[in-house]
């Protein structure tokens, strides 16, 4: 009956350090996302902002330490190495520390990210010049799809370097409301108005923005603490089984003990 439930226990380590290991990979995933990804908000931070480069990095380095652990987990679990568990549950608890050390500092550092990512965009909407930077596509593409113009609002734009010295009334064209008649049909670049009246967006993409960033996050979040939990339950599940153990060593002693004398 004891050697069942210790049975028992080590592949449930096993299936704790194989969903350990699919966390990893997710959270692997959302690393290179935040990378290599050109067609969201997500680009136009990379390229003004060193801090989102840092945090991909992270994301990949702890996503990785923990797809390793995982795997070494799931081999001592099944084999039983004691070694081996030891380095891994040291492991283990640095990116647990690590991991509530990473969500700390986010939320305590979320007005300062909140004003960089402002500024960053409040300097690309000055230099746009529609050259076809990533950027500036990636602004074109989030202000079409959002359907909202500038940062708090389309005055933002009137600091623009080329509508400012322009004599002709100039807007982006990703601004352009469909539902009001234009000259230009372009969706990136700055298109031409002849009425006073422009044909864009009224609201700014801060909200929407916002909104986006804070539903992404918290998926990112949800995976990290459900690693977390993870960590925990598999923790507890090794104390357990090695109380268990030795408890079974101390009866077998016991027995073999009484045996003896008799």
């Amino acid at each position: 009956m004891g050697n069942g439930c210790v049975t028992v226990i080590k592949y449930f380590l096993f299936l704790f350090n194989l969903l350990f290991f699919i966390f990893g990979a997710l959270i692997v995933s959302f690393g290179l996302w935040v990378l290599f990804d050109t067609q969201s908000f997500i680009s136009v931070l990379q390229e003004s902002s060193e801090t989102v480069k840092v945090a991909s990095y992270i994301l990949i380095g702890v996503g990785s330490l923990s797809m390793a652990m995982g795997f070494f987990g799931c081999i001592g679990a099944i084999y039983e190495i004691r070694c081996l568990l030891g380095l891994y549950f040291t492991c283990l608890l640095l990116i647990l520390i690590a991991q509530v050390t990473a969500g700390v500092l986010i939320y305590f550092q979320r007005d300062r990210l909140k004003y960089e990512m402002s500024t960053i965009i409040k300097g690309l909407i000055i230099s746009y010049t529609g050259q076809n930077k990533t950027t500036e596509q990636t602004w074109d593409y989030i202000q079409k799809t959002m359907e909202c113009c500038g940062w708090t609002g389309p005055g933002n734009w009137s600091e623009n370097i080329l509508i400012k010295n322009s004599t002709q009334n100039l807007y982006p064209c990703s601004c352009r409301n469909s539902s009001h008649p234009g000259t230009d049909m372009r969706e990136g670049g700055l298109c031409e108005s002849l009425s006073e009246n422009l044909p864009v967006f009224q609201t700014g993409c801060i909200s929407s923005v916002e909104k986006w960033l804070l539903e992404n996050c918290g998926i990112i979040l949800g995976i990290c603490v459900g690693v977390a939990v993870v960590e925990v339950i598999y923790q507890l599940s090794f104390d357990w089984d090695h109380y268990r153990k030795t408890e079974l060593r101390q009866d077998g002693e016991d027995v073999s003990r009484i045996l003896g004398k008799s």
